[in-house]
């Protein structure tokens, strides 16, 4: 058996991590004795003729997609379009957003044969051995799919107890050098679970309150082969990294003890950590903790079961401001209750906790509590277009505010850094040498970014690498022929494509007139 996994096109302006949930859904597949590849499409170009292209290359007897909300329209355009090209394709669906919306799912596109609802390794394990011998899928657990005209919802999978019987994501059917290109890191998990009550969180309905935590020594296995890939920054993707302080400190102790040398993140809650822990991160390599603050207003944080206190803000981030470890808040606009006065609330303790943060608006998700149960919030859905679903715009207004009030206030508080960034980058292109090394560094990396970002999203390394004649230096006419695609500065394009020879990612080879370019 064959199986095509698809990654759905994601904005490269999201700075996606290579899709984790897609590897371990592989992983499983290759455990199972199945010949899987997956189609990448968030860092190189879709188009349906390179899809018909790979299927008639690879010839899958089933085909499968992940995706979230705000892909959503393109995941099941490429279901459709695989379905079309070969009828007797199974396809299948899962991740958080076909979850909870897979009857309106299953009634609008019939090409969708099988929805696989919530954690879905056991599931896809069951759903391969049943196709492959022939045996009914309706005995397969937490699946949804058509019957004579009737949905047909099956038997709920419970969740997987030992972690480390999973075996580990297949990152190997990715490629990694397109991601390393990038800059972005590599995302691993250590836990599944969130005990909490986010009424605007999917989390939790998919993989569950208990919170399920792996062996460490195995993380640390699973870190020690990224690194050995070329990985360098590692993102701890859980919904509650420092849920058990014991845990976490073993943890960084054991990094210590193996002498790893790596740069990590993670995702954490202010009334889940105190100085020791924090500072134990930062000595393990931790250069980053994000929290979820959500608003600057008690009522507002009451209102959304955030169960954590303004005060419990202020003190965790003076901490990690102590351990050293940069801190990053994220709030959100569009709350039930939102008003303008609220909205000036959270403006204010923002800038009051004197860190890094930024603003999205509120997405009210399939199978969150707040879509769930709108009526009995202080809140109007304006759109179910899935593509709106990306935090970037208002989608809601309260009693008390309007959308286009909503835009107009991140868009107020954006406009400083916006406008000092323009400042910045005007300074650079007029004359380099009057900026800071740090304004230099900033500039730079924004346009290296968006260099990146074309690169990959257009595969301009396959289109334009691949009869390269000037065989003495193969990079400067690869360089002119991008910066003529781009109209981007050719010396900036050279530098960055050496670069990414010099540290491997991309690389080339001679034949006897020509020179042909590829990620590693």
């Amino acid at each position: 058996m064959k199986i095509a996994l698809i990654a759905p096109p994601y904005p490269l302006e999201e700075a996606p991590s290579p899709p984790l949930g897609l590897c371990y859904i592989a992983g499983v597949c290759e455990a199972a004795g199945v010949e899987v590849k997956i189609f990448d499409y968030i860092i190189s170009k879709f188009s349906p003729e390179k899809l018909k292209n790979q299927l008639d290359i690879f010839k899958p007897d089933i085909v499968g997609s992940t995706c979230v909300t705000m892909n959503f329209f393109d995941a099941v355009k490429i279901i459709q379009l695989a379905k079309k090209y070969n009828p007797d394709i199974i396809t299948i669906m899962g991740g958080p957003h076909v979850s909870f919306d897979y009857i309106n799912i299953l009634k609008s596109y019939p090409e969708v044969d099988i929805i696989v609802i919530g954690e879905g390794e056991k599931t896809i394990q069951e759903l391969i051995y049943a196709v492959s011998n022939n045996k009914d899928i309706e005995n397969v657990h937490s699946i949804a799919f058509k019957r004579n005209n009737k949905i047909i919802t099956t038997e709920k999978q419970e969740l997987i107890s030992n972690l480390d019987e999973i075996p580990l994501p297949a990152r190997h059917l990715l490629s990694l050098s397109r991601y390393q290109a990038l800059g972005f890191p590599a995302s691993i998990i250590t836990s599944r679970g969130c005990p909490n009550n986010c009424i605007f969180c999917q989390g939790r309905r998919m993989v569950g309150k208990k919170l399920r935590f792996r062996n460490v020594d195995l993380i640390l296995d699973e870190i020690e082969t990224l690194l050995n890939s070329g990985m360098q920054m590692i993102n701890i993707a859980d919904d509650l990294f420092t849920a058990n302080k014991k845990r976490v400190i073993e943890f960084c102790q054991k990094i210590k003890e193996r002498n790893l040398s790596f740069i990590w993140s993670a995702f954490s809650r202010v009334n889940t950590v105190d100085l020791e822990i924090l500072m134990a991160m930062k000595d393990a390599g931790c250069y980053a903790v994000s929290f979820g603050i959500e608003s600057g207003n008690q009522d507002i944080l009451k209102i959304i079961k955030k169960n954590i206190t303004l005060d419990q803000a202020r003190q965790a981030t003076k901490w990690c401001k102590q351990s050293g470890i940069r801190t990053h808040a994220s709030f959100m606009v569009g709350l039930p209750g939102e008003s303008p006065e609220t909205l000036l609330n959270t403006k204010k303790f923002a800038d009051e906790l004197e860190i890094e943060y930024g603003f999205h608006f509120l997405s009210p998700f399939p199978g969150t509590t707040i879509r769930e149960n709108i009526d009995d919030y202080d809140l109007s859905i304006l759109t179910n277009d899935w593509s709106l679903y990306d935090a970037n715009k208002a989608i809601v207004k309260t009693s008390k505010i309007e959308p286009d009030q909503m835009d107009e206030f991140v868009s107020e508080c954006h406009k400083e850094e916006q406008n000092e960034f323009e400042l910045m980058k005007k300074k650079y292109l007029d004359n380099k040498n009057l900026c800071s090394d740090n304004e230099i560094w900033t500039v730079e990396n924004h346009l290296r970014c968006h260099l990146m970002f074309n690169i990959l999203t257009f595969d301009l390394i396959e289109d334009l690498g691949n009869s390269i004649k000037n065989l003495n230096d193969p990079i400067n006419e690869l360089s002119e022929k991008i910066s003529n695609k781009l109209l981007i500065n050719k010396i900036f394009v050279y530098n960055n494509l050496k670069r990414l020879v010099n540290e491997g990612f991309l690389q080339y080879k001679k034949n006897n007139d020509y020179v042909s370019f590829y990620w590693k």
